[in-house]
């Protein structure tokens, strides 16, 4: 007789083998077909609401690592919500105006782009990001993102798009927009203004030059210092902006020497004093004088090159941390300039044109590059004696965010949102403090940008985009842009579109009340500028959020990189505090960077980027999930194969965990066949607690955003609790005991519950798996939701009880790992092949000892072992004395009896059977039974 066959061996459909890759189309075919999502939002109506607004991605290209993360926590986050209870709709958005797609059309048309008109260009520009949010799309959804799908919203909708022009409209009425000249950040290669959000900063090199003014006309000699040789020496790392200096700025409260070094006197802050002569080369020197930087104010320099002189002013944001304490100042190109230029009434003065070159009156470097011009520059100052010292600097430089070139600060006309008037800046500050920041360092962060920044330059010189709808006098240049103009403008636009402001010519667009409030003109040409892409995703919390009856404001999450605190957490919080006085969201979480897995930033140029759909080609989807549930992303996250072949490993086990526990119910009915927990067998209620402590742990971390929680503590239980303790123990229980035993139906009972509460605990992360295996659940189909995603968290109401009971057993469970400790030295001296070829004979103090005792007929199944026995002291050979568990020893001999051919545990009962000789008589009594 073969008594394999008589075997209860697992049984399940449930492949070992994932082939995640091409099972996950299978799911989501699945998920299309019952229209999950659907399902989702008619399952929570009448639900208490959580609202995660997604911040639109750039309709641009295909998806990054970066976006995989970002999407599969919110992701994570709705899923947990919905089984938690709550209605957690997920409506995506996408940003599809601005720069990056523009600068995408205009290398694909080449030359034609040149004849084509605005709104030829803007269609091109519409399809592009079309298609790529169709790409964008598919991209998510393959990842197992749930989310309205069909229905996004697109910052280039008809309707969002006058949304936007009626939300700027509102800032146009309360006073808070305004135009003027003054300079900005600008990029000569994109050619157009940007805002802070759309700067970075990185490496540059740039010359670093000292300069000396000599002081005009008699005001040395009011100094006490020499007529015709005393210089102010200014130090800057940007030569081009010298044709436009038009002052010198000492800090009032600063005391500053004059030096004399041959037959110049130069003037310094003193505490800079002896670097920057160090500097020039001289070191022979002395101080005649010291004074405060008040004494100079209003006096007057020469400048160095051009035949003007350059004023002498005070201001407070002078430092001493580098130069020379005297600062080069060209209110044309500094936002410090500008600001301590305005109060002495100098000039806005700016000679550069928008493509970055010096305008035609400029003398000596008309027609120039601005970077061309640094060197000649340089040449010009050495020739004519003005040059004190030249090097270069590496240092933190503004870069384009877009074309990644350094930008300029340059002069121009453009709109602006004032943070000052109606108490922008202070009542954004206010509001910052009553949102959760998640990590707490992002308050301070995004508390010091806005406190800190200056008025948001919203207009861009481009096409694509939303028109800012100003009109300008033809006679004097005056603006007209006022709420009757406007609202006139957007209701034309309401009926024909915004394309009509770049079809129709300005006539066609007014009231034909029209007219100049400075000149009674009634002649007007339209303005060209276009809106911030941030200010179109800004206002997404009115336009996505408050007029969308899926959603509500505000939000109870948004959840970006950490970028984000000076973009979109940033411009949402100004518009949302600029128009309703409050925040559009209750928190704010970020997550880092993904980085290369040695800690380097992933760059195409380095090869070290790792599309998503080359990990699901060749992982699955799934791996990235557990990827990004596996990291603290609150920090930079890191990403490499090796990160992802360990993950894979760590997944094979969990699924190797639940198909053995499906395999092991296979024939169990949970509707004949549950036993109640209190009837259970003593290690199923152990698990049982264990496993709802587990529910506690995981379901709180899912509350706190802690996904790394989730992952070490499902495959600790998997690996630990289960596979490597409870499975191994209970082993002989499920295979060898009669199939409707009460032991066996009391292990079967436990792994239901445990694997029906597992796949609903790991269904916000492992989508896939879980649904594929909620497929296999033993059972009336019909009797469970027909997704797990439907199904709502297990409650742990056992994770709380039999405390004494559960403290002895985790001493068991460290006995047990001495034991395990002891049998492979035995093993490895080849004593024992197997375990149960083993007897131990165990000693231990007092309340050890009553704890085996009172276990005794069980101690073989925990120990896997044929035999265990209690004595007073093990001696002789083969003994191991536990450092872990004082007092216990453990000797290992050879199991006495044969070993019987059903069970393969050894018994002295093996043989006394005469139908059945090769078992032991407890196989013969499960023989009997079945």
């Amino acid at each position: 007789m073969d008594y394999k066959d008589t075997l209860n061996l697992p049984k399940t459909d449930f492949p070992m083998k994932a082939n995640l890759a091409k099972k996950e189309l299978e799911t989501l075919e699945k998920w299309a077909d019952i229209d999950l999502y659907g399902l989702l939002v008619k399952r929570g109506e009448g639900r208490e609401r959580f609202i995660l607004h997604d911040g639109p991605p750039y309709a641009n290209g295909n998806i990054h690592s970066g976006h995989a993360l970002n999407k599969i926590l919110k992701d994570i986050i709705i899923k947990a919500k919905s089984q938690s209870g709550y209605f957690a709709p997920y409506v995506p958005g996408w940003d599809c105006h601005g720069l990056p797609i523009e600068h995408q059309v205009d290398k694909k048309l080449g030359k034609s782009k040149g004849s084509m008109s605005p709104s030829q260009k803007r269609a091109e520009c519409r399809a592009y990001a079309e298609k790529y949010v169709a790409i964008q799309k598919e991209e998510f959804i393959r990842l197992g993102v749930l989310g309205d799908w069909e229905n996004p919203y697109l910052t280039m909708s008809h309707e969002y798009e006058m949304g936007i022009v009626r939300e700027l409209i509102k800032f146009l009425v309360s006073g808070s927009l305004y135009r003027d000249f003054k300079p900005v950040h600008w990029c000569i290669s994109c050619g157009t203004a940007l805002a802070e959000a759309e700067v970075e900063y990185g490496d540059h090199t740039s010359p670093s030059i000292f300069v000396r003014f000599k002081l005009a006309g008699d005001d040395a000699g009011k100094l006490g210092l020499p007529q015709d040789s005393t210089y102010l020496v200014i130090w800057t790392t940007t030569p081009w902006t010298l044709p436009a200096n038009l002052a010198v700025c000492l800090h009032p409260g600063f005391t500053y020497n004059a030096v004399t070094a041959g037959s110049q006197t130069l003037i310094m802050a003193q505490d800079l004093t002896e670097d920057c002569m160090k500097t020039f080369g001289l070191s022979d020197y002395q101080t005649v004088k010291t004074f405060k930087g008040a004494q100079l104010d209003m006096m007057t320099a020469r400048h160095p090159f051009l035949d003007k002189d350059s004023l002498v002013i005070n201001g407070h944001h002078v430092t001493l941390e580098q130069g020379t304490g005297c600062v080069h100042t060209a209110p044309g190109h500094g936002q410090d300039d500008y600001v301590v230029g305005r109060k002495y009434g100098l000039e806005v003065f700016n000679p550069v044109d928008s493509r970055g070159k010096f305008v035609s009156d400029t003398p000596h470097f008309a027609g120039m590059n601005v970077w061309k011009a640094n060197e000649p520059i340089i040449t010009l100052l050495r020739e004519n004696g003005s040059l004190m010292a030249v090097d270069e600097i590496t240092h933190s430089y503004p870069h384009c965010w877009r074309c990644r070139k350094p930008i300029i600060f340059r002069a121009t006309a453009q709109w602006f949102i004032s943070m000052k008037t109606n108490d922008l800046r202070k009542k954004a500050l206010e509001t910052v403090r009553s949102i959760k920041w998640i990590p707490k360092w992002g308050e301070e962060r995004i508390y010091g940008m806005i406190e800190n920044r200056p008025d948001w330059c919203v207009s861009r010189q481009r096409v694509w985009g939303v028109p800012i709808i100003a009109f300008y006098c033809e006679k004097c240049d005056e603006v007209l842009f006022d709420e009757e103009t406007a609202n006139h403008v957007a209701g034309r636009m309401e009926k024909d579109g915004v394309d009509i402001w770049f079809d129709k010519p300005a006539d066609e667009l007014l009231p034909s009340s029209a007219e100049c409030k400075k000149c009674g003109g009634k002649n007007f040409s339209k303005g060209r500028d276009i809106l911030d892409v941030w200010f179109d995703s800004g206002v997404s919390h009115t336009l996505a959020l408050d007029r969308d009856e899926r959603l509500g404001w505000p939000a109870d999450l948004y959840l970006e990189g950490s970028d984000q605190h000076r973009g979109w957490f940033h411009t949402s919080l100004l518009t949302s505090v600029g128009t309703r006085g409050e925040a559009p969201y209750r928190t704010a979480l970020t997550h880092g960077y993904v980085l290369y897995g040695s800690g380097e930033k992933m760059s195409k140029s380095r090869g070290n980027t790792i599309a998503p759909q080359t990990i699901i080609d060749r992982y699955g989807a799934e791996i990235i999930r557990l990827w990004v549930a596996s990291e603290d992303y609150r920090e930079d996250v890191r990403l490499s194969d090796e990160i992802l072949r360990r993950l894979t490993e760590a997944y094979r086990k969990i699924r190797n965990t639940v198909r053995f526990m499906l395999g092991a119910t296979s024939d169990f009915d949970p509707a004949q066949d549950m036993v109640k927990f209190e009837d259970r067998l003593e290690l199923d209620r152990v698990i049982l607690i264990k496993f709802h402590k587990l529910i506690r742990k995981i379901t709180e971390a899912f509350d706190r955003y802690e996904f790394h929680v989730f992952y070490h503590a499902v495959h600790n239980f998997c690996v630990v609790d289960l596979s490597s303790f409870y499975l191994d123990i209970i082993k002989d229980r499920l295979y060898t005991y009669p199939k409707a035993s009460a032991g066996r139906r009391s292990a079967q009972s436990t792994l239901y519950d445990i694997t029906i509460g597992l796949l609903k605990l790991m269904s916000p992360v492992l989508s896939f798996t879980s649904e594929e295996a909620w497929d296999y659940i033993p059972g009336d189909p019909d009797k469970r939701e027909k997704s797990v995603h439907l199904a709502r968290f297990p409650e742990p109401k056992y994770a709380d009880m039999y405390e004494t009971l559960m403290d002895e057993w985790e001493r068991i469970i460290t006995i047990r790992g001495e034991v395990s400790q002891a049998l492979e030295t035995v093993r490895k001296e080849k004593l024992i092949g197997h375990s149960l070829d083993a007897k131990l004979a165990l000693s231990a103090f007092q309340e050890d000892r009553r704890l085996l005792e009172s276990h005794l007929g069980e101690l073989p199944f925990i120990f896997i072992v044929s035999q265990v026995e209690l004595v007073e002291d093990s001696g002789g050979d083969n003994l191991f004395r536990s450092e872990n568990a004082p007092g216990l020893t453990v000797k290992v001999v050879r199991a006495e009896g044969e070993k019987c051919a059903r069970c393969w545990n050894y018994s002295a009962t093996v043989g006394e059977s005469d139908e059945h000789p090769l078992i032991c008589s407890r196989c013969v009594s499960h023989l009997g039974d079945s």
